[in-house]
């Protein structure tokens, strides 16, 4: 990070505390149906929940990896070599041509699935294609439901702004900044 007097300086990232059950899924929390004709409030949304609730899903996708791992092991690494590689790749060109970094800014949802089907159809050929909708894909989508769904409290909301301002880095942080989405975070 660049600092006032013109040098860079560290940051570190720092992951946040896993929530509480009630904040996250039970009796505080609460849920709505986004709005789908305002995509960028429902974007915002998505991402502000993303951050708030990062160390959540990252448990929760661990449990559903640690359960896929368990029946289909072999299956389950290539699918998670498979995906990274794929998702390493897209960084890099969005890094280095000018009109993918357009297309991932623009259009991230997109991104996201052409990743996600660049993945699935290498897997086809390789024959993983159940390990890889079951241990990966399937709890993407239910992070990506929950984000959907959850409504911001006032400290999901404060929290989100620290993480804006460049207070906080966060790895879920660093994941939206590779996708293009940094300047979404904490609006």
């Amino acid at each position: 990070m660049l600092s006032a007097n013109g040098t860079w300086t560290k940051m570190d990232v720092q992951p946040p505390p896993i929530r509480t059950l009630d904040d996250y899924i039970l009796g505080s929390a609460r849920f709505a149906v986004p709005d789908i004709r305002n995509l960028e409030r429902w974007n915002n949304r998505i991402i502000n929940n993303l951050l708030y609730y990062q160390s959540n899903y990252f448990v929760s996708f661990l449990a559903v990896l640690g359960i896929v791992g368990y029946f289909q092991p072999f299956h389950l690494f290539l699918g998670a070599t498979v995906v990274t590689l794929m998702f390493m790749g897209f960084v890099w060109a969005a890094e280095n041509q000018a009109q993918i970094r357009r297309f991932r800014r623009n259009h991230p949802s997109l991104a996201l699935c052409a990743i996600l089907a660049a993945s699935y159809f290498f897997l086809t050929v390789l024959g993983g294609v159940a390990v890889f909708l079951f241990g990966i894909a399937f709890p993407i989508l239910l992070i990506l439901i929950h984000a959907s769904v959850r409504l911001r409290s006032l400290k999901n909301k404060l929290e989100n702004k620290l993480e804006s301002i460049g207070l906080k880095r966060t790895p879920m942080g660093l994941l939206l900044e590779s996708l293009g989405q940094e300047q979404e975070a904490g609006s």
